[in-house]
């Protein structure tokens, strides 16, 4: 399969095609995909402002709202 391949299938395709690469990267089990040490200091951050009363959870359609008003384009 190549780029141009992928460029001319329909999205519903594409769509099945990007669930089939996650599946398949969520079962290696080599520890090959760890997360990068960022990672773990962004999640406890949140995790500190959520437990301090200076984070707040918001639905899915909210937080959308929120990136788009925030993006530079």
């Amino acid at each position: 399969m190549t780029a141009i391949d992928i460029a001319e299938m329909p999205v519903s395709e594409k769509l099945k095609l990007m669930e089939a690469l996650w599946d398949s990267l969520g079962v290696q089990s080599d520890g090959s995909m760890a997360s990068p040490a960022w990672h773990g200091l962004a999640l406890k951050e949140a995790e500190d402002e959520l437990a301090g009363g200076a984070a707040r959870f918001v639905d899915w359609s909210q937080a959308k709202d929120l990136l788009r008003k925030n993006s530079p384009t």
